[in-house]
């Protein structure tokens, strides 16, 4: 076969693109309901068939939810338990579903070093956000995250606003900052924890730790979170469900 030779989209893939060019540009907001199947299959000029699967593939992507009876609204991060566990891998060995209490440390500004210019596609020395906080399970440090953000994406970002803010660290970057997490890359490994990390985790220099290095992209696959969690595996264990 020629490497030339054209490829074709099915149809509703084409729909499906569509309409996330117009989730991308805003034109329907976070928990915004879009338009009915009926009208957008008048708007593209095909069936609603076609819009149907188009609407279930955005599904399946956690781009939209469906609500029976009620219609098809944009995906958002201020649905706490969907967010959370969605993107919250660390579980307690007992299989219960907890939400960690989250303690931010600190808030600093700072110039991208050679690997968060590599992972948030920044030149280096370009100006970043980055946030330390720790999150506590039954009242106990589990996991301390290091967040990088570029700054340009989160004007405005400091200690007291996220203080004041009550909901997940992403519900305020999509509420505060009009930035969505779609998806996320993450690699693992495992590392023994320095003296400093240590004391914040309340565990002995040398224990082993659980390394997850996580870049969340945005529309277009832009990548706009650069998060290292270190976390004790003790009680926790990290989950990843497949298929």
């Amino acid at each position: 076969m020629s490497s030339t030779a054209p490829s074709f989209r099915p149809l509703y893939l084409q729909i499906k693109g569509l309409l996330e060019a117009s989730l991308a540009a805003g034109e329907w907001r976070p928990a915004e309901a879009i338009p009915s199947e009926q009208e957008l299959a008048g708007r593209f000029g095909v069936s609603q068939g076609t819009v149907r699967k188009a609407i279930d593939a955005l599904a399946a992507d956690n781009l939209v939810v469906r609500r029976q009876g009620k219609g098809t609204f944009v995906a958002t991060h201020t649905e706490e338990k969907a967010s959370m566990f969605r993107f919250l891998r660390i579980r307690r060995n007992d299989e219960l579903d907890v939400h960690p209490v989250s303690r931010l440390l600190d808030v600093r500004r700072g110039k991208a070093g050679a690997e968060a210019a590599r992972l948030l596609d920044l030149k280096p020395g370009e100006p970043v956000i980055v946030l330390r906080r720790v999150l506590d399970y039954d009242g106990v440090p589990t996991v301390l995250d290091e967040i990088t953000l570029p700054a340009a994406a989160f004007k405005g970002l400091t200690k007291a606003r996220v203080d004041a803010y009550h909901g997940s660290m992403y519900s305020f970057f999509e509420t505060q900052f009009g930035v969505r997490m779609l998806k996320a890359q993450e690699r693992i490994r495992a590392l023994a924890a320095d003296a400093a990390t240590a004391a914040v985790l309340a565990v002995e220099p040398g224990t082993p730790l659980l390394s997850v290095d996580r870049v969340t992209l945005t529309w277009g696959d832009r990548p706009v979170e650069w998060r290292r969690g270190l976390c004790t595996t003790a009680h926790h264990h990290y989950l990843n469900e497949l298929g």
